[in-house]
């Protein structure tokens, strides 16, 4: 049996994470809508009345897709040694 010389990329199992992560924190609650499109939704007509603990509660269900973001990016930029 042969034994390939391959490269994994290691940021394919973090997508997966990522993808997990932004299934579960970053779309919760699911009823009526999500947190966080509910959270855009707010800024983007103004955000009149937010408060500072609405900012952190968008960065908080934001979080997960972020590092999606970054993780993608890595997989994509990865380069064989």
């Amino acid at each position: 049996m042969e034994t390939q010389n391959t490269i994994r990329n290691p940021y394919t199992q973090q997508i997966f994470f990522a993808l997990l992560l932004c299934a579960t924190l970053g779309l919760a609650p699911f009823a009526p809508e999500p947190h966080l499109f509910g959270k855009l939704r707010w800024i983007m007509g103004g955000g009149n009345g937010m408060q500072l603990i609405d900012y952190w509660d968008l960065f908080m269900h934001g979080a997960p897709f972020l590092f999606l973001f970054y993780t993608i990016f890595k997989f994509i930029t990865f380069k064989k040694k």
